[in-house]
């Protein structure tokens, strides 16, 4: 009874959510609004994965910027390609450099199918190539945080130093189509969203699945006792490394998915601060909790947007202080809150109890 309730409640939370997602927001926000929210999402995407390696792995990732740009540029390399039409150059290459076709390492992106698996496959690439050396040498703590935040820095200075070959500083922009659909028609806008609302949920199944199988609970007893796990026969290397490549495909899916909902992807959108970013929402709203993370995803990005246009220069400081009180004084984030009460509750009932048999 209590395996078929749970059931009941997760199908009840999927339906709520997708009736919220596919027809409250699109009847009660403007486009604008919609778009915004469509680039919340793609937020609340790398939270999943953040969910999932720090939440349940003990991987505090503070350099998903870095998978969530290779997805992102990878799309958005195609998508101009695809604008600049056949035989021609992207008008930033036409502007800046002094190639006559395309480098080497662009013409792969032209073939739609190879540029749609790229976005996922390149970063799961890339975190297993980073996660193999970083695991099998025990590197883990604030100097796995430290080094996966200083890969994202590193990828950011890369592009900022390419700007013949990726647009520098100003990054891909002004992104017209989206494999033969234009942008700007509001429609089509509109399809962007629900593609993007849609994967959001298909995510969540899937972390929801890894999490509460097997290895999930392997995953946990890796983060709680690795040594007693190496002890039992299992590599704690592969565990995380797991749990690294999946984080690293769903930020890179996200990225991939941004570019169309914003029109641009620049290194200011995947370096250390916005790395630090996606941590924030996770931890705010729960870092073990999928709902908790996707809810401060959407919350702390919805809160920089408004509160940055009213206090540019505060906001930061704000985020970071909102990041230390979070991990200070709620651990669990606000998706624990309510535990907390109920404990405290508890405790005070008891001590009441107490009072009364020591007056008695």
């Amino acid at each position: 009874m209590t395996l078929l309730h749970g059931r009941a409640r997760t199908w009840a939370g999927f339906a709520g959510a997708a009736v919220l997602l596919f027809a409250l927001a699109p009847l009660a926000l403007t486009d604008f609004r919609l778009g915004l929210l469509a680039k919340y999402l793609c937020t609340a995407m790398v939270a999943v994965g953040i969910c999932l390696a720090w939440g349940r792995g003990g991987l505090l990732t503070l350099g998903q910027g870095l998978f969530f740009g290779l997805g992102g540029y990878a799309m958005a390399m195609h998508l101009k390609i695809a604008d600049a039409g056949p035989g021609n150059l992207p008008d930033f290459m036409q502007l800046y450099g002094t190639a006559t076709e395309l480098p080497w390492w662009w013409r792969p992106f032209a073939d739609p199918v190879f540029a749609l698996a790229a976005t996922v496959l390149l970063p799961m690439a890339v975190a297993a190539l980073l996660g193999s050396f970083i695991f099998r040498r025990r590197v883990k703590g604030a100097y796995f945080a430290i080094l996966s935040q200083a890969l994202a820095a590193a990828f950011a200075i890369w592009l900022i130093g390419q700007q013949a070959t990726t647009g520098g500083t100003n990054g891909l922009t002004d992104i017209q189509g989206f494999f033969g659909y234009d942008l700007d028609d509001p429609v089509n806008q509109r399809t962007v969203y629900f593609i993007i609302a849609a994967a959001l949920l298909l995510l969540i199944a899937l972390a929801r699945q890894l999490i509460h199988s097997r290895y999930g609970e392997l995953l946990v007893a890796v983060r709680d006792s690795e040594e007693r796990v190496r002890f039992l026969g299992y590599d704690p290397a592969k565990v995380k490394l797991v749990a690294y490549v999946v984080a690293a495909g769903m930020a890179g899916l996200a990225g991939a998915l941004f570019v169309p909902a914003v029109g641009i992807i620049s290194p200011a959108m995947i370096g250390i601060v916005p790395s630090i970013e996606f941590v924030i929402g996770a931890a705010v709203g729960g870092r073990a909790s999928l709902v908790g993370a996707v809810l401060g995803a959407i919350g702390v990005a919805w809160a920089r947007t408004a509160l940055s246009e009213e206090f540019p220069a505060a906001w930061t400081y704000f985020q970071g202080l909102l990041f230390i009180v979070a991990l200070a004084f709620l651990p669990g984030g606000l998706a624990s809150l309510g535990g907390v009460l109920q404990r405290r509750r508890a405790r005070q009932r008891k001590a009441a109890v107490v009072a009364v048999g020591e007056a008695a």
